[in-house]
């Protein structure tokens, strides 16, 4: 994720050129705006960059934990099935360019540069102004669409675009297609196959603009309460927002709570249901955790659904090559990073942990983001902890080292902790220890824990979305 050397400069005619860090400022800039989940903006959007995914198989993923896991097992999956991808995930770990790749290749400073300049001079005078994650998703749908000329004012291409939407992507599922294995994308798309993941609940997030060929749920738990709402039951509505009429759904088992509401909406919609009751076993997996092995049958049936062509041999070589870091990531022999950012994922980790170093105890260096269960987590955490490091990190949002101290403190039986003014200290002080170290707690933490272990903290990107 290095950056690609001098930074990409880009401007119309008239214009000043604007680079990748100067257009970045300006979108990071956006967050003051907050999150506005709602489809209206997005939809204009779409309209006036004139998007068209052409014939790309849509596949949406929805839930609380596993979904960035699933995704980017579909994109490999499909990738060695010789189908060319785009996938789009949040949040980043380091550059803002992981989140929009095609078939694996971030998308290149330049093109986000220029479709940056190009969304701030059509949304200058909106009301109201789209939101980061508004502009982040139509940058990637641009990125995957079609390529055609722009329509100018009176070209009837124009009104047809905007009254195609919020559907400019086709069904190939629904009647029954399959798409053909190819080498080369299809002629009228840029990529054959496309992987959104929401980036907040489902039902209003923006990637529900676009009409998807399977709608996939993964595990979902309490999170993002303040948004989303403050019951399991409120939470899995919202996620099963992305269930649209007779689109096939695929979903990994859930709670009681969250399966009535996915039963019920798919129901609605008259949308065929399928739940994911087995793991897969049959090759290795390269993300490790026995969790993993239920992303992967989740996975798997997405894309069965979609009815892409795939053979057991590409299964297995997509997931034996997938690469996700951030997730139970071995950095060394002794290291370990992990975003685990909620009580649920804390206890998958801890689980994870013991299967790979049985009852041997982590010292561990942990943030977390203010506004996410503190003592969940750290609660959680704590039966595979022998020390905590409580560095400070850059985020603004993070809870400070003395509110995780606290916490640490007054558990039964409480951690040792020590306070740290960074993760360089905090790294340092986990290496003198002969412990396994476990980096945890967000992962916003991640990605800077995995910058500066690269010996590249500039090039970390913080972001609160």
């Amino acid at each position: 994720m290095r950056s690609t050397g001098k930074p990409a400069r880009v401007g119309a005619s008239g214009d000043a050129p604007i680079n990748y860090t100067e257009a970045l400022a300006w979108l990071y800039s956006l967050q003051r705006f907050g999150i506005k989940l709602g489809l209206e903006n997005i939809r204009r959007l779409i309209a006036e960059l004139h998007v068209d995914l052409g014939n790309a198989c849509v596949i949406h993923v929805a839930g609380t934990n596993g979904k960035g896991s699933v995704c980017a097992m579909i994109d490999s999956i499909c990738r060695a099935g010789n189908y060319r991808t785009g996938l789009f995930t949040s949040p980043h770990l380091v550059t803002f360019r992981e989140r929009i790749r095609i078939n694996g290749e971030m998308i290149s400073e330049s093109e986000v540069a220029a479709g940056l300049m190009n969304i701030r001079k059509l949304v200058a005078d909106w009301e109201p102004h789209p939101t980061f994650f508004e502009i982040t998703t139509a940058i990637a749908l641009k990125h995957f669409a079609v390529v055609t000329p722009e329509p100018t004012v009176g070209d009837t291409r124009l009104s047809r675009q905007s009254e195609a939407l919020p559907s400019p992507s086709s069904l190939p599922s629904s009647r029954g297609e399959r798409i053909k294995m190819r080498g080369e994308p299809k002629s009228d798309s840029n990529v054959d196959v496309v992987i959104l993941e929401t980036g907040l609940g489902g039902r209003l997030d923006a990637t529900n603009a676009i009409q998807s060929a399977v709608a996939v749920i993964t595990p979902i738990a309490l999170d993002h309460e303040q948004w989303l709402g403050d019951s399991l039951e409120k939470i899995a509505r919202e996620k099963a927002g992305i269930i649209k009429p007779r689109t096939t759904v695929v979903s990994a088992p859930q709670l009681t709570e969250a399966e009535k509401v996915i039963r019920a909406r798919a129901a609605e919609c008259e949308a065929p249901l399928q739940f994911v009751s087995g793991a897969y076993t049959k090759s290795p997996i390269t993300l490790r955790g026995e969790h993993q092995k239920l992303n992967a049958a989740v996975a798997i049936a997405a894309v069965r659904a979609a009815k892409i062509e795939i053979g057991d041999t590409a299964i297995a070589r997509g997931l034996a090559t997938v690469e996700w870091p951030g997730r139970f990531q071995c950095w060394d022999k002794r290291t370990v990073i992990d975003g685990a950012h909620n009580p649920s994922a804390a206890k998958v980790l801890a689980e994870t942990w013991r299967e790979i170093f049985g009852d041997e105890r982590a010292t561990m260096i942990l943030a977390i983001l203010s506004d996410k269960d503190l003592r969940g987590i750290c609660k959680a955490l704590a039966a595979i902890s022998d020390f905590v490091l409580l560095p400070r990190i850059r985020s603004e949002r993070a809870a400070t080292p003395q509110e995780l101290a606290k916490i640490l403190s007054s558990m039964t039986p409480s951690l040792p902790y020590s306070l740290t003014e960074s993760i360089a200290e905090a790294f340092e002080l986990a290496r003198a220890k002969p412990k396994p170290i476990l980096i945890t707690g967000s992962l916003h933490f991640a990605g800077e824990a995995l910058a500066h272990l690269r010996g590249e903290p500039a090039a970390f990107e913080e972001c609160a979305q």
